[in-house]
């Protein structure tokens, strides 16, 4: 089976997309996009049009949006074989879990080949481009963190799997802060805020800010947008 890889590089958030879609077009016998309903916690969500969003940064798939349909959003924490720091590090990515399941619903479950979304405590692959001048590799800085997403197909039916990888190797607060910015990713909010206020600011800041009106108005905004995802292939 051919499987097609198209890779983007957007700062420190790392598109990977597998799938079986020959071109940049999902097939013709491919569902056209259509809305989910809201999950309920951001369907009674009072958007606060004061502090607006930034929708206009969040990229779409090959095949729409990055929307879940089916609740709960499955979480697998999938531990190194490391042990220092690794208690420190469960407890700030379920503290993450947990503040973002105030607003769509996470449940953490133990089988890693039937979860939606798998945070693995590991750290990150160097960052490597060719400068297209020289022709040379070059090494990009570390990252302490990388998100990316694959397609599949389930009963006929598009669905998408998350996978985050965290550093084990930074203090509690730094990776809860890492871990909240990245979970938004794997919830659909597919770029970053130039609000350094927003969880889901581009660059890491000192105080980490938690989710923010704006970072919920974003997420709400997303799951209004049609997708093909989560829709069936008409045989």
């Amino acid at each position: 089976m051919l499987r097609v890889i198209f890779i983007t590089f957007v700062t420190t958030l790392v598109i990977i997309v597998t799938s079986n879609i020959g071109s940049s077009e999902p097939p013709a016998d491919f569902p056209d996009p259509k809305s989910h309903p809201l999950p309920s916690a951001l369907a009674v969500w009072e958007v606060k049009e004061e502090v607006g969003d930034y929708f206009s940064e969040v990229k779409e798939s090959p095949l729409g949006y990055l929307v879940w349909s089916e609740f709960p959003i499955t979480v697998f924490l999938d531990l190194s074989a490391s042990k220092p720091r690794e208690q420190e590090w469960v407890e700030a990515v379920e503290t993450a879990i947990a503040e973002w399941n105030d607003y769509i619903p996470l449940k953490e479950v133990d089988d890693r080949a039937t979860a939606d979304i798998i945070i693995a405590r590991s750290r990150p692959p160097v960052n490597i481009q060719r400068n297209p001048e020289t022709g040379q590799r070059e090494f990009g800085r570390a990252r302490t963190a990388r998100t990316r997403y694959e397609f599949d197909l389930e009963d006929s039916r598009l669905i998408h799997r998350m996978f985050i990888d965290i550093t084990p190797n930074q203090p509690k607060q730094r990776t809860l802060a890492t871990a909240r910015h990245e979970i938004g990713h794997g919830l659909g909010i597919w770029g970053h805020s130039e609000d350094k206020n927003d969880a889901l600011y581009y660059s890491h800041v000192r105080d980490s800010p938690k989710i923010s009106p704006r970072d919920v108005n974003t997420l709400r905004k997303i799951y209004e947008q049609p997708t093909r995802l989560g829709w069936k292939i008409e045989q």
